[in-house]
Order: structure tokens, then sequence, then C-alpha cells
């Protein structure tokens, strides 16, 4: 039978509590290690797409850093601002500022207008001449644009200060390019078809009349269309929108030509008239409807014959004058 000694199995005790020790240190080091590596993992998988987007720049951590610091400054400044505008600050600083400018002379005394030749002046110098006596910073320049835009007239106006004390005005006016004549009324319009101003019937010569319901509205594509045939165009006295759909071109030789609808349809019947106009001289002859509405043929009126008048027999009207004048005299030889 085997015997142990004391002393060897407390040694063999010893042993096995340090490989129990050794163990547990190695499971709770792996535990430990395992443990790390999971957070690792929640930390990366935790990073925002901000952050991502960040990390894409090609800037330094430091230049990102005073880009938001100039943002930040920008927002409260913004904000500032409306903070003020909304207590009405700006307005009494603004208001301070126009005190201190009159005091300094800086006051509307005088007033320049040029380009006014058809424009009503008593209109305009009603709008300007309000401003007088006003401090120059709180004459609004926008304001006084925007009034006199409301005439007919004026194409385009600019408004500026000259320091000290002179507002000038400057005034770009529209040119009437024919006649609008609807409803029995006359119409002065510009090359874009804007109504300038009524004028008597028969009162303005030399301008092309344009007859027809929103004829001025098609003002600017019968310019284009009269361009394609220069040879023509001089000669037309006046046009019909007929139907809001095609024209009809009035010549000065008392023709007529009826147009297609469509643009490109009436330029080609025009070019083609024009052309047929050099060669065989359609103009002044004896036709005075001239139909090309139909793109494959033309119809064409001719005017109507003039029956000839019956000569009137005037020598028996002088015998009879004769005879008369002799019994007059006669009779007063014997009154004699």
């Amino acid at each position: 039978m085997k015997s142990w000694s004391t002393g060897s199995c407390r040694r063999r005790w010893n042993d096995d509590q340090g490989a129990m020790k050794a163990t547990t240190k190695r499971k709770t080091a792996a535990r430990g290690a395992s443990a790390r590596q999971s957070s690792n993992r929640q930390k990366v998988r935790r990073l925002s797409m901000f952050d991502r987007f960040l990390r894409t720049l090609p800037l330094a951590e430091a230049e990102i850093q005073r880009i938001f610091n100039w943002i930040a400054i920008g927002t409260f400044l913004v904000i500032l601002f409306f903070v003020a505008r909304y207590f009405g600050l700006g307005a009494i600083v603004h208001n301070q500022y126009a005190e201190l400018a009159a005091k300094a002379g800086f006051v509307v005394t005088r007033v320049e207008t040029s380009g006014m030749e058809r424009v009503d002046q008593l209109k305009v110098y009603d709008i300007v001449l309000a401003e007088k006596d006003r401090a120059m910073p709180l004459v609004d320049l926008e304001k006084i644009r925007s009034d006199l835009m409301q005439y007919g007239w004026i194409k385009d106006v600019r408004v500026s200060r000259r320091l000290p004390d002179t507002l000038v005005v400057e005034i770009i006016e529209r040119k009437p390019a024919a006649i609008w004549n609807q409803g029995g009324k006359q119409t002065l319009i510009d090359e874009a078809g804007v109504v300038l101003q009524n004028v008597p019937v028969g009162s303005v010569g030399g301008l092309m009349i344009l007859n027809g319901e929103n004829a001025n509205k098609q003002a600017v594509m019968l310019a284009e269309l009269l361009d394609e045939a220069p040879s023509l165009k001089p000669q037309i006295v006046a046009a019909s929108w007929i139907g809001n759909r095609r024209w009809d071109l009035t010549f000065k030789t008392g023709e007529t030509v009826a147009l297609p609808e469509g643009e490109k349809p009436a330029t080609k019947a025009l070019i083609d008239f024009a052309r047929m106009d050099g060669v065989s001289r359609l103009l002044g002859q004896d036709m005075i409807y001239f139909d090309l509405r139909d793109p494959d043929r033309a119809y064409i009126r001719k005017k109507p014959k003039e029956e000839p008048k019956p000569v009137k027999d005037d020598s028996a009207k002088k015998d009879e004058g004769r005879s008369d004048g002799d019994t007059a005299k006669i009779g007063s030889d014997e009154k004699a």
C-alpha cells in the first residue's frame, strides 16, 4: 500500500491551486480581450454620418474648426440683425443718420430730368418733386423708378443722387411704331405692342395700322414676319389680325394678301408672294385680292370692270342757251 507523507500532499495541493489560478487568469484575460474587441467594434459602429463626412474632407482638423467658428459668428450676426429689425433699431439709426446728413446740407433742392419728349412732364414732376427738401438718405430711388415706370411712354428710367443736393432722372421713352385700331378707337403702340396713348382717328399718319382684337399683342410676331420680305415691307400700310389666328396684309396700291395660319406657313407664303411679285409684277395691276391660305394653290380676285360712262351731248345745251339769250335780248328791245 502506497503511503503519502504530509509534505508531499501539501506540495501537491499547492501545485493544483497554482494551476487553477493560472487557468482562471487566462480565462479572465481572454474575456477582457474579447470585451475590449467588442467595445472597439461598438465604437466603430457608432461613428455618425457627419463624422464620416468630415473625415472625407481634404482639410485639417484645425481648419475645419476655424470654418465652424466663422459659421457660428455669421449665424449670431444674422440673428442679431433680425432682432434689431424686429424692435425697429435699424430704422431709428437710419433716421438719426438722415437728420445728420440734412444738417450737413445733403438735402434735395434741385431735380434734373432728361429724355422727356412725348411723356407727360407734369406727371413726372408730380412724382419727382415730391422728394424736394427731403434728406438724401431718405430718398427712395427704387420707389421713384417704380412709380415712373407705370406710364406707358416710359420704357426705362434711371434715378440717381448727385451729392450734395441734386436728384437726377434720366428717362428713355418708347417710340410709336404702329396704330392699333379696335372698336373704332385708335391707339399708339410701340414695337412691342405696348399701349402708349389714344389718338383721334386719322390724326396720325405714316404708321402702319393694326386691326383686330389683341392685334397689338402680335406686333412682335408681325414685325418678324415682315422682315422676311424686305421688298414688300415698305408697301404695307395695314395688317388685320383675323380670328386671333392669322394675318391679312393691305398694300398701298389697295391689294389684300390673306396669309395662312401658323408662323412658318405664313412666312413661306409671304416669301413666295414677294418672289412672284418680283418676277411678274402682281401689285399695282388689275388684281385686288390674293388668297394664299391653301399651301398648294393661290386664289386671285380681279378688280371689277368699270362700265363706260355715257357721253353727254353739250351742243344742245349750248344752243338752248343761245336761244334764251336771244329771246331775252329781243324782249328787252321790245320794251325799249
